[in-house]
């Protein structure tokens, strides 16, 4: 099936259609002739009522921000590797194979795109993102709980997600070997850092 075919509409239960929904997100994505990314387009590409679209999303870009923020929860589990530097390096790995995706890249690149200029849509993105973040506060948390000194959550954003992000929106690839701790030991001040032999 190509990208723009639509699916056949068939009965499905929420969790099928929030699956048809974010499988046409990608799709259309990548359809290499720029595809139209409205809900409508969505819901048909889906095979579901566009209807049932807006009443769970209520626009394109919370569609856009649920399908990213659920991308990097699949892609990028919360490890425990028993501590915190090895936590972070964990999680911004999991984030650099996801963004070497040609998918992953897409998916950053739309939500960049679509960033919203007003305030109930910029209040709306940040909702969909607490997600993502709750993600970064429960590894601040095992580390506090291991009696360690997690940075604020700001610094996290600046300095480990930020980064990634840069390089999806403007296709440059991370460095093959190494980035994850680079980023993650500058973040910590090079405390943590292994001490050369």
């Amino acid at each position: 099936m190509s990208p723009t075919q639509p699916a056949p509409r068939i009965r499905k239960s929420p969790e099928q259609v929030r699956s048809a929904v974010h499988q046409a997100v990608i799709d259309l994505l990548s359809d290499p002739e720029g595809a139209d990314l409205s809900i409508p387009a969505v819901a048909q590409r889906a095979g579901v009522n566009h209807t049932s679209v807006y009443r769970r999303w209520g626009s394109r870009e919370a569609l856009l921000a649920d399908v990213v923020t659920t991308r990097l929860e699949r892609d990028s589990p919360l490890t425990d590797t028993g501590s915190l530097r090895g936590d972070l390096i964990a999680w911004t790995q999991a984030g650099v194979e996801s963004i070497r995706t040609p998918e992953g890249r897409l998916l950053i690149r739309a939500v960049a795109l679509s960033m919203p200029s007003g305030s109930p849509a910029r209040e709306e993105r940040a909702q969909q993102f607490q997600r993502r973040l709750a993600s970064i506060e429960s590894i601040r948390e095992r580390a506090a709980a291991r009696d360690e000194n997690p940075p604020p959550l700001e610094e996290i954003l600046d300095q480990l997600i930020a980064p990634l992000y840069i390089r999806a929106i403007f296709a440059i690839d991370p460095p093959d070997t190494g980035y994850p701790e680079r980023l993650v030991d500058r973040l910590l001040g090079h405390t943590h850092a292994p001490r050369a032999t």
